[in-house]
């Protein structure tokens, strides 16, 4: 199943970056923001991505093309330095459609610019690129197979709070209250859709407006809530709260890491079980 993530836009909440690289590559330990994405879906079986590039978009290709495996993992080094011998890999069973979708297009034309590229799936997923998740991604598609929907999106609590002020005539203050409230929910940005979205979709029409509302009046658009973690990196701030998490070695979105940790946990209990025995007996 083909993901298609839309590294096109300018970033500019993430100026501090985004002058001088795409936010896709603003770096999250020792990756950029978009690998980590990539690396979630791929821990799902999920490797053939669609990238829809527009501003910066040559930094993103060059970034694959000049890809260094030995960054993130750990690797031999032997004969003076002259060969090196990777104990994992990455990226290797990775494919990457680089697709030019252009610089101001809205995420509805970058989506209608891959279409040749999965028009054989008949399902394919989607990112914005830059959130974060330890959603089991399985589930997604199954509820989304099983409402025959065509559009169908993680819905997710908003990790950010804004005030609303209620004011008199003469500018005294009545009330401040959070905007977001306890029952609020927003568009988490992971997709699942059919070959059908395209049919919904006009020339120059942003995906989550028209076309959404197209699918709402069919009952073809779905949300599945997720109390869990998620964030998008919308800003340096949010960027910084990933790092730290990272640096913690609490990041929930690295899914693929849990999995190797049970499988080693797994792999470790025959032995420990025969040592036991073979005591008893002794």
């Amino acid at each position: 199943m083909k993901v298609v993530l839309f590294c096109g836009g300018q970033g500019t909440r993430l100026r501090d970056f985004s002058e001088t690289i795409p936010k896709p590559l603003a770096p999250l330990g020792y990756r950029p923001i978009l690998w980590h994405v990539m690396k979630y879906y791929a821990h799902f079986g999920h490797d053939d991505f669609v990238l829809c590039l527009g501003y910066k978009g040559d930094a993103i290709k060059r970034y694959f093309l000049e890809y260094d495996e030995c960054l993130s993992n750990d690797f031999v080094l032997s004969k003076g330095a002259k060969r090196i011998d990777l104990l994992r890999k990455d990226i290797e069973n990775w494919r990457i459609t680089f697709v030019d979708t252009g610089l101001n297009s809205n995420i509805g034309q970058r989506l209608k610019a891959v279409e040749p590229f999965v028009k054989e799936e008949t399902i394919f997923l989607a990112n914005y690129s830059d959130g974060m998740t330890d959603f089991p991604l399985p589930e997604l598609i199954a509820e989304f197979k099983a409402r025959k929907a065509v559009g169908m999106f993680l819905s997710v609590r908003p990790h950010y709070s804004a005030h609303f002020v209620r004011r008199a005539s003469d500018g005294r203050v009545i009330s401040v209250d959070d905007v977001v409230k306890a029952d609020a929910w927003i568009n988490g940005g992971c997709f699942v859709f059919s070959n059908e979205i395209f049919d919904y979709i006009r020339p120059g029409e942003e995906l989550v407006e028209k076309p959404f509302e197209r699918l709402i009046e069919k009952g073809k658009l779905f949300a599945r809530d997720y109390e869990g973690f998620w964030r998008a990196v919308d800003t340096f701030k949010d960027l910084q709260a990933l790092e730290s998490l990272l640096s913690q070695g609490k990041a929930p979105w690295q899914v693929w890491l849990k999995s190797d940790a049970a499988q080693a946990a797994a792999a470790a209990v025959p032995a420990a079980f025969t040592i036991k025995k073979r005591a008893r007996e002794a």
